[in-house]
C-alpha cells in the first residue's frame, strides 16, 4: 500500500540562538534530509530566534517532528500536519512551562475532541459546569494557545509564502 503524503508547518516561536543549528539537525533527521531555516529575531523575547518551515513528507511525520524537538529548555513551537484522505490532521504545541499538547484537527484546522475525551471530561466534572469548562479548555489546549499567542503575533510581519495555487 502506498504511503500517503502529508504537509504541514513547523513554527519555532522562540529558541535560544545556540539551539538553532541543533533544531535544524533534529528536524532534518526526522524528515530524512538536510534543512536550513531562515531565522529571525523574536521581538517578544530578546535574544531568542524564530522561524517557520513548510514540510511535505509521509503522513505521520508531524508526530515525528514534534518528538524530535520536544524537551529542550526555552523552546516554544508548534507543528501542524494537514489531514489527508487516509489520515487525520494534528497539531502539537510546546512551551517550556506546559510541555507538549497534541490535538487532532479536521480539514478546516479545527481541533477535534474525541468521544472518549468528552466522556472523561463529563465524568470528572460530575455535573459541575465550571469543572466541565476547565476540562474542555484542557482538551482544546487553551493554556498553550494563550502562552503562544504573543509569539505568534511576532510573525505578522513575516513574508507570505503561497504553498499551492487554487483553481
Amino acid at each position: 500500500m502506498a504511503t500517503s503524503s502529508a504537509r504541514g508547518v513547523i513554527f519555532i516561536h522562540s529558541a535560544p540562538r545556540a539551539l538553532c543549528p541543533h533544531l535544524e539537525w533534529a528536524i532534518g533527521r526526522a524528515l530524512g534530509r538536510a534543512v536550513n531555516f531562515e531565522w529571525a529575531e523574536q521581538p517578544v523575547l530578546p535574544g531568542a530566534r524564530r522561524a517557520e518551515f513548510y514540510w511535505e513528507a509521509a503522513a505521520g511525520t508531524g508526530a515525528a517532528l514534534a518528538s524530535a524537538i520536544r524537551g529542550w529548555e526555552h523552546l516554544r513551537f508548534e507543528v501542524t500536519e494537514d489531514p489527508t484522505p487516509r489520515s487525520d490532521g494534528g497539531r502539537w504545541l510546546h512551551t517550556p512551562d506546559l510541555g507538549i499538547h497534541f490535538a487532532q484537527t479536521d480539514s478546516a484546522g479545527n481541533v477535534v475532541i474525541g468521544e472518549d475525551r468528552l466522556r472523561y471530561a463529563m465524568e470528572i466534572a460530575a455535573g459541575d459546569a465550571r469543572e466541565l469548562q476547565r476540562e474542555l479548555q484542557v482538551a482544546l489546549g487553551s493554556s498553550w494557545d494563550e502562552e503562544l499567542e504573543p509569539f505568534r503575533h511576532a510573525s505578522d510581519e513575516a513574508p507570505v509564502v503561497w504553498l499551492h495555487k487554487v483553481g
